[in-house]
């Protein structure tokens, strides 16, 4: 199993709109890297904190479970009620998606601000300055750093 940390801002997708519905597509990332690792490495039943970005107090919401594996982003073949530019070629697709599932919500939520604050995750990829990704790798060790601050 691996574990992962996926970015939302929370005025677009939070993490209870995700407890509603339970099950989502991680649609719409547009970064080759974080691309990368939703098509060939993230596997069904990998883990990952649900992160809120871009708002007043960033930090892990809650976990979530990867439930489908890699597979092409709707969204890049002009999905209605998105403004994108429709790729034609549905046997060559650019971006992928993989869905999740709703976990649990953490006991408390565990701000960027206090992630940043711990030795033990200075080497975490969310905490090193510039890294920008919606999708990030997290070590087992990470892993359970993370939920030992609950």
């Amino acid at each position: 199993m691996a574990y992962w940390l996926m970015k939302s801002e929370p005025h677009a997708f939070s993490f209870d709109d995700l407890k509603k519905v339970r099950r989502s597509s991680w649609d719409g990332v547009r970064n080759y890297q974080a691309r990368n690792m939703m098509r060939d490495e993230m596997r069904k039943g990998d883990l990952a904190f649900f992160y809120h970005s871009n708002c007043k107090e960033p930090g892990i919401a809650g976990i979530v479970k990867i439930c489908k594996e890699g597979y092409p982003d709707t969204i890049e073949f002009g999905r209605k009620g998105k403004q994108v530019k429709p790729n034609k070629d549905i046997e060559n697709p650019t971006w992928f998606m993989v869905d999740v599932q709703y976990q649990r919500k953490l006991k408390r939520a565990i701000s960027l601000q206090e992630m940043k604050s711990h030795a033990a995750l200075a080497d975490m990829p969310l905490v090193r300055r510039g890294n920008r990704l919606s999708v990030l790798p997290v070590t087992e060790q990470e892993w359970e750093f993370i939920l030992g601050l609950e």
